[in-house]
């Protein structure tokens, strides 16, 4: 017998998640275990129900981007998928530091999605192709400034480090870096010490001097 994949549903449109639950359940492993119309609701819903993938609209009342941040801080097993209109850069990256493991756009082939969903869960990032190059470009950019820092002897910093890190390099506060990448300043605080230890350097002052010379 096939594994049951419980699925919830978040979006402020009631007709958008009927056509999403039509699609999964027409599927013999997919149920739809909750449905939220904003991101408060998507958030308790997970938190109540632990589903095995979230899907999320980007612009529901209280940000799509904001609850998957809380989802995948509350519950970081449940894959968290990204299902809307944009096509912004801006709503694609901030939902992939949040925590998003997929990006798709809503005229996905309803033919093709419950196997996209499938392979999000198996842990394949996945995307609408017309999306594929930017995150490509955007993994490229940053492996050269790594591959830079290692010369100097510096470890390799994670995606969510160098975030942290070029935040602080545009003399953003703590509190606004949390604000940022959807996460709490204790998330922050605990990130900058894990950079300083890799980096070799005593505070965030140093940090930043190894990263100007890259």
């Amino acid at each position: 017998m096939n594994r049951t994949i419980r699925v919830l549903v978040a979006d402020d449109h009631r007709s958008a998640r009927a056509a999403v639950k039509a699609i999964l359940e027409e599927e013999s492993d997919f149920v739809v275990c909750a449905e939220a119309g904003d991101a408060k609701g998507a958030i308790d819903a997970a938190v109540a129900e632990r589903p095995d993938i979230c899907l999320l609209d980007v612009d529901m009342p209280g940000s799509g981007i904001r609850a998957a941040a809380g989802i995948s801080e509350a519950l970081p097993e449940t894959v968290v998928v990204m299902l809307t209109v944009s096509g912004e850069d801006s709503d694609l990256f901030d939902s992939l530091r949040a925590g998003a493991t997929g990006y798709l756009l809503k005229d996905t082939d309803p033919d093709q999605f419950p196997s996209d969903l499938r392979r999000a869960l198996e842990g394949e990032g996945t995307l609408s192709q017309a999306l594929v190059g930017r995150v490509i470009g955007q993994f490229q950019n940053n492996s050269r400034r790594r591959v830079s820092l290692e010369n100097q002897g510096a470890a390799s910093l994670t995606a969510r480090e160098w975030q942290v890190l070029e935040l602080l390099e545009k003399n953003t506060s703590t509190a606004d870096i949390a604000i940022k990448l959807y996460v709490s300043p204790v998330t922050v605080r605990r990130h900058i010490g894990e950079i300083l230890k890799k980096l070799r350097v005593p505070d965030r002052a140093g940090a930043l001097k190894l990263l100007s010379q890259t």
